[in-house]
C-alpha cells in the first residue's frame, strides 16, 4: 500500500500491524502485565467530553505552543522509544527527520540505536534528550556529553523504572531485547535505576548547560519535590502503560499536578493519546505539550520520515478541527471549563473534582463518604450537588 493511500489515523495503525512481524507489534501496542494501566488511558480520556461552542468566529486558529525559550508550531510532540530500528531501518534517525520537519519536537529515547550526533544532524527542528540512568555516574557523564554534541535543547530523567515492569506480550512471544546506542555499562551497573535518589536528581541536573525535566511524575507531592529540586519541566507519565500495572491514567493525575505546579514550570503529559482531539482535553486541563508514542511509531512503520509527518499532520489537522468545532482558537489558551466528565451513562457533568468550586466539591466529598448511602443514591446525591439550586445560590451569596 502507498503511503498516500493511508489517509487516515486508524489506516496506519492497520497498515502497521499487517506488515509488522507479530512480536514487533506486541513491544509497542501491549502495556504491562494485566494491562490494566493501559486501558485506564484510553477509558479516561474516552470519559472526558468536549463542549461544543457556535458562533464564535474561528476562522484563524493558532496552535503555536510556548516551551521554555522554544516557540513550536504546536503543542503535539514525539514521545521517547526505544528499539525503533525494528519498525524502519533507519529507526531514530527517520523518526527524528519526520517529527521535526513542520516545527515540532521530537523526543530522543536513552537507548536509541543510532549516535545522539548522527540523529541531531537529521532533525531540522528542536530535540529533547530522555536519560534512563544505566551505569554509575561516570556512565551517566559521559552520556550527556554526547547530548550537547547532538545539539540538543533540553534532556529529561526518566523516574518511573525502578524495577523492569513484566510485559506479557513480549514474554509469551519471546521479543528479544533492545539494542543499546551509545556507550554501553558494564553488566554490574546497569541495575541502577532502583537506586535512584533526589540527591541523583541535585547532580545530574548540573551536569550539562541544558534545561532539564523529570519524566514519570504521577502525584502532586512528587510534583512539589520535583520543582524543590529545580527542575525546568515536568511531565506527567505512566510510560504508556507499560511500567505500574493497575496504575492511575495520566489525563486523571494531571489536573491534580497541574494545582500543585501554579504555572511555575512548564508541564508535559503523555500515554494513551491517540487522537488529535485527545490533546484538547490535556491542554484545557493545563498542559503545555501533549507527547505522542504509538501514532508516530505507526507511521514510522508505514513509511520512515514521511509517514511520521503524515501521522503528525493528521493529528494536528484533528486538533485544529475540534478546536474549532469547540469555539476555540488559541492552542495554550484553552480552559478547563470546556471539558466535562462523561459517566457510564453518556451523562456529561463538569470536569474532575479540582476543577469544581469550592461548595460543590464539599458536597461531593460528603456525599461519597457517607457510609449509609447506596452507589445509586450517591450517584443522584452529586447530580444534585453539582447541578441543584442549592449549591447555585450558595455560589451567589
Amino acid at each position: 500500500m502507498e503511503l498516500a493511500d493511508l489517509r487516515t489515523l486508524s489506516m496506519f495503525e492497520t497498515h502497521a500491524q499487517a506488515i509488522l512481524p507479530p512480536d514487533v507489534w506486541a513491544f509497542a501496542y501491549g502495556g504491562s502485565s494485566s494491562e490494566a494501566t493501559l486501558e485506564r488511558n484510553r477509558h479516561a480520556l474516552q470519559h472526558l467530553a468536549i463542549e461544543q461552542r457556535v458562533l464564535m468566529n474561528v476562522r484563524n486558529v493558532d496552535t503555536t505552543a510556548q516551551f521554555l525559550d522554544l516557540t513550536l508550531a504546536s503543542p503535539l510532540i514525539v514521545a521517547p522509544m526505544g528499539g525503533m530500528y525494528r519498525f524502519h531501518p533507519d529507526g531514530d534517525v527517520e523518526m527524528a527527520r519526520g517529527a521535526t520537519r513542520s516545527g515540532g519536537m521530537s523526543v530522543v529515547s536513552g537507548v536509541a540505536g543510532w549516535p545522539l550526533e548522527e540523529i541531531g544532524t537529521a532533525a531540522s527542528g528542536p530535540l529533547m534528550f530522555q536519560l534512563y540512568w544505566l551505569g554509575d555516574r561516570d556512565w551517566v557523564a559521559e552520556k550527556l556529553q554526547h547530548v550537547v554534541a547532538g545539539g540538543f535543547k533540553a534532556f529529561c530523567l526518566t523516574v518511573d523504572t525502578a524495577a523492569y515492569s513484566r510485559r506479557d506480550r513480549d514474554i509469551m512471544l519471546r521479543t528479544p531485547g533492545q539494542r543499546r546506542g551509545g556507550p554501553v555499562p558494564a553488566p554490574e551497573l546497569r541495575d541502577t535505576q532502583s537506586g535512584l535518589s533526589w540527591d541523583d536528581v541535585d547532580w545530574v541536573r548540573t551536569q550539562i548547560p541544558l534545561p532539564f525535566g523529570l519524566k514519570g511524575i504521577l502525584t502532586a507531592a512528587d510534583a512539589r519535590l520535583a520543582i524543590q529540586h529545580g527542575v525546568d519541566f515536568i511531565w506527567v507519565s505512566n510510560h504508556g502503560g507499560r511500567q505500574l500495572d493497575d496504575g492511575r491514567a495520566t489525563i486523571d493525575a494531571l489536573s491534580e499536578i497541574v494545582e500543585a505546579v501554579q504555572g511555575r514550570v512548564p508541564i508535559i503529559v503523555d500515554s494513551g493519546f491517540r487522537r488529535g482531539t485527545d490533546a484538547i482535553k490535556a491542554l484545557a486541563l493545563g498542559a503545555t505539550l501533549v507527547a505522542y508514542g504509538r501514532a508516530p511509531l505507526w507511521g514510522l512503520a508505514c513509511g520512515g520520515a514521511d509517514g511520521v509527518l503524515s501521522v503528525l499532520r493528521l493529528l494536528n489537522d484533528e486538533l485544529v478541527i475540534g478546536m474549532k468545532l469547540a469555539g476555540r482558537t488559541v492552542a495554550r489558551s484553552l480552559q478547563a471549563d470546556m471539558i466535562r466528565r462523561v459517566d457510564v451513562s453518556g451523562f456529561a457533568g463538569p470536569a474532575p473534582v479540582t476543577q469544581l468550586s469550592p461548595a460543590q466539591q464539599e458536597v461531593v466529598r460528603a456525599v461519597t463518604r457517607d457510609p449509609a448511602l447506596s452507589e445509586v443514591e450517591k450517584m443522584w446525591g452529586i447530580t444534585e450537588a453539582l447541578f441543584g439550586a442549592d449549591v447555585q445560590q450558595g455560589e451567589r451569596r
